[in-house]
């Protein structure tokens, strides 16, 4: 099982043709507390870069941006009931969509987690 980030501060953790996703715990942090998810329904198919779902938090709404290509298999509707556990747990139990990928190449143009780090450090 693999982990890549975004430069949108979304990760996704993939395990064959399928990719688990979320937002960073940064972007958590960024937002502050979150009060509402809404994510896609079951089916619908999105391309790299694609919004697919949206964060509100008492600051601000953010759109999440699709980091491959692919359709969503599964949402993790306890999320509507309790969208603070984004804040809680941002890389674990908050993940927001279960992809099947479209294209695996992609992922290539992703950052690792030593990437990713470095990438936050320099904001």
């Amino acid at each position: 099982m693999t982990t890549y980030y975004t430069k949108d501060h979304e990760w996704i953790r993939v395990e064959g043709d399928t990719g688990t996703v979320g937002i960073t715990t940064y972007a958590a942090g960024q937002l502050g507390d979150v009060v509402y998810v809404e994510l896609p329904e079951s089916g619908a198919k999105f391309a790299r870069g694609d919004d697919f779902a949206v964060v509100e938090s008492v600051k601000a709404a953010s759109d999440v941006y699709a980091p491959v290509s692919g359709s969503v298999l599964e949402v993790n509707a306890a999320l509507t009931d309790a969208p603070e556990t984004v804040n809680a747990a941002a890389e674990g139990e908050a993940w927001f969509v279960r992809l099947k990928l479209s294209d695996a190449s992609e992922l290539s143009g992703l950052m690792d987690e030593a990437a990713y780090a470095a990438f936050c450090e320099g904001h």
